[in-house]
């Protein structure tokens, strides 16, 4: 497996729902790469759960290069400050 991806999907109910994207460097006999599921906890894996797919895909398109995400720590000053 080359690459994971994780991302949140905000519902209809206004919850978010995680999910994981898994793109492997090998693809199957449907020529396919991709395959998507609901995240799961560090317990769920411990126990070896199965999986919840979602859905399988393949990658259409790429430059050959993904990073890792690093998070920025953004600053929460909302002060307002119009009278400067």
């Amino acid at each position: 497996m080359s690459s994971l991806i994780s991302i949140s999907v905000k519902g209809k109910d206004g919850n978010y729902k995680s999910y994981i994207i898994s793109v492997s460097n090998e693809t199957n006999k449907f020529g396919q790469n991709v395959s998507m599921y609901i995240e799961q906890t560090q317990e769920e894996r411990e126990q070896k759960k199965p999986k919840t797919y979602i859905g399988n895909g393949k990658v259409i398109w790429t430059d050959g290069i993904i990073k890792t995400a690093e998070r920025n720590d953004v600053a929460t000053d909302f002060a307002d400050n119009s009278d400067e």
